[in-house]
């Protein structure tokens, strides 16, 4: 029992102190930009590593997508969208996040190589964070249901205080 919550409290340690890391990705202009670069204005940020053949990714981004105009009223952030798909499926990811609208509202983020997503450790998508301003992981998780993004936005308002 010691072991199981010792290794619960390390990684709710390890969530509450990690850092985003400093990867190079690709913007929906094709710029090659760092990831840093999410954090130049001081907002926090939800990153939100998603792939275009994973139907709850799709379901979570429409979700978030619909009730940013809402949430931002509540709160000063940005949503950062960044697909996992590969080289070969790199065109079908731009083009599908700019059909769905998300180009208007979200920063998108083509992680072609996968680097960002092993330096964050995501094995699996959906998996969403939530960094505060200075870069730090707030909040995350993985999957998704409906009605789950709320907690998004109950993260985004308490690193917003």
């Amino acid at each position: 029992m010691k072991k199981i919550l010792l290794a619960i409290a390390l990684m709710v340690s390890t969530v509450a102190f990690a850092q985003v890391p400093s990867v190079t990705v690709e913007n929906a202009k094709g710029e090659t930009v760092s990831t840093k670069s999410l954090l130049e204005d001081g907002k926090p940020v939800i990153v939100s590593f998603w792939s275009t053949t994973c139907k709850p990714c799709i379901m979570e981004l429409d979700a978030i997508y619909d009730a940013l105009p809402d949430w931002l009223e509540e709160a000063d952030f940005k949503v950062a969208a960044v697909a996992t798909d590969d080289s070969r499926m790199l065109a079908k990811a731009k083009s599908f996040a700019a059909g769905r609208g998300w180009s208007e509202d979200f920063v998108l983020l083509f992680d072609k190589n996968k680097d960002f997503m092993r330096a964050m450790n995501v094995s699996l998508v959906p998996h969403v964070f939530v960094l505060d301003g200075a870069g730090k992981i707030v909040y995350s998780h993985t999957s998704y249901s409906p009605g789950s993004e709320l907690e998004l936005l109950e993260a985004i308002k308490k690193c917003s205080k």
